[in-house]
């Protein structure tokens, strides 16, 4: 298979090229009461929907002012579009037509880019909640007996899912240690990352009617980066028995690109082994595989703090979804849910800060001179990702991105 050329030839040797093309929504000073779908084209943004009507296709999918319309028309139709975004973008009849349409990334203001329906955060890292049982449950087995027989996962709240860029607001609620008599209330202490991968559902399903893993590449539209914040000191106080709540809820951070599962094709590959014997609709094995080989990378205020490893993720995103619905309940367009946080087996691997620092004991040594053990006003995290492409390319989910405000 060849990789597709770009006749913006700045974009060829991109993440971004015509390889990746993810979808996000913007606005730009032109109309800015207006938002628009676009894709990413190097460090261009080309108006969608304009390029249909520009190049006489239709364009209603394209003109709307989030990916929802597109998302629930189904995987036909995703494949048609991506079909004629990459003919127009790489066939050189195109190139004058299309030139005006593309606006510099910088120009633009980038927006969710679709409307959240509801939102489910998984468990998935083997090595994530092993270093977390080794923490809250010193001298027990560091696995709950339940975790290689199911996904463990909570469902979240999608009112408080912000695009990269928002600002992070401290939150407030009761903390207790161990050595407190009671509980207290105010500002989190303890404010931290997890460096998540998000999975975006395009089209729904009937309630009562799983959705087999077989069918994951049906019901899913696209990829995302996303760090889910969390106040450590406010979750083990509230989460026995019913599970995170508060500690999780104020703000969960996406990236504003969301790579269709088309342009991963290249970076699939077979999740770790598994060393407990899934029940059958769990069971991948004789499947097509659905772990993914990407490569992430976190930073605070600049400083490159860890690199997770998406690939050695124990739970893929295709059991996940089996499981979400085994019970029967229903997709709905926009639904998402992300992986947990992503960890791997070195202490520089790991995707938080309360495994990084493990729990405050051993704080982070930062370039200027200053540690930290959890996260302060002013500070900044970035998480951004690559995985491999076609013929050698690289595939860019670009990043996501939260101070927290003082």
């Amino acid at each position: 298979m060849t990789t597709p050329r770009s006749w913006l030839t700045s974009a060829n040797d991109s993440p971004f090229g015509a390889h990746n093309l993810p979808y996000g929504v913007f606005t730009a000073a032109d109309r800015p009461g207006r938002r628009r779908i676009g894709v990413r084209i190097g460090d261009f943004v080309l108006d969608a929907g304009a390029a249909a009507r520009t190049v006489g296709e239709s364009s209603d999918l394209l003109d709307a002012e989030t990916l929802n319309p597109l998302m629930g028309a189904g995987r036909p139709i995703w494949t048609e579009v991506r079909a004629a975004l990459t003919r127009w973008l790489t066939e050189e009849t195109h190139r004058d037509a299309l030139t005006p349409l593309l606006l510099p990334l910088a120009d633009v203001e980038l927006h969710l880019p679709f409307e959240v329906a509801d939102y489910v955060d998984f468990y998935a890292s083997e090595h994530h909640a092993a270093n977390l049982g080794r923490i809250l449950r010193p001298g027990s087995e560091p696995l709950t007996p339940n975790w290689k027989h199911v996904p463990i996962g909570y469902h979240g709240r999608s009112g408080t899912i912000v695009v990269s860029g928002t600002p992070v607001m401290r939150p407030h609620g009761q903390r207790k240690t161990p050595a407190d008599a009671s509980p207290s209330f105010g500002p989190t202490r303890r404010l931290d990352i997890e460096a998540e991968v998000g999975f975006v559902v395009g089209t729904p399903s009937r309630l009562g009617t799983p959705v087999p893993q077989d069918r994951f590449h049906e019901h899913v539209f696209g990829v995302c980066l996303v760090n889910d914040w969390s106040a450590r000191d406010i979750q083990p106080w509230e989460y026995i028995p019913l599970g995170p709540f508060l500690s999780k809820s104020f703000t969960t951070s996406l990236s504003p690109w969301i790579v269709p599962l088309e342009a991963l094709e290249g970076a699939r590959i077979t999740p770790p082994a598994r060393d407990v014997e899934p029940l059958p609709y769990l069971d991948d094995r004789q499947r097509e595989p659905w772990g993914l080989d990407l490569a992430m990378e976190v930073r605070l205020n600049g400083h490159l703090i860890s690199r997770p490893p998406f690939g050695a993720m124990y739970w893929t995103a295709a059991q996940q979804l089996a499981h979400m619905t085994v019970n029967g309940a229903s997709l709905r367009t926009g639904d998402f849910f992300a992986s947990g946080t992503v960890s791997g087996p070195e202490p520089d691997t790991r995707g938080a800060l309360i495994e990084l620092t493990w729990n405050g004991e051993e704080p982070l040594k930062l370039p200027d001179g200053t540690t930290r053990t959890f996260l302060e006003d002013g500070d900044e995290v970035t998480i951004t990702a690559t995985a491999p492409g076609p013929n050698g390319t690289t595939v860019g989910f670009g990043e996501v991105t939260g101070r927290i405000a003082p």
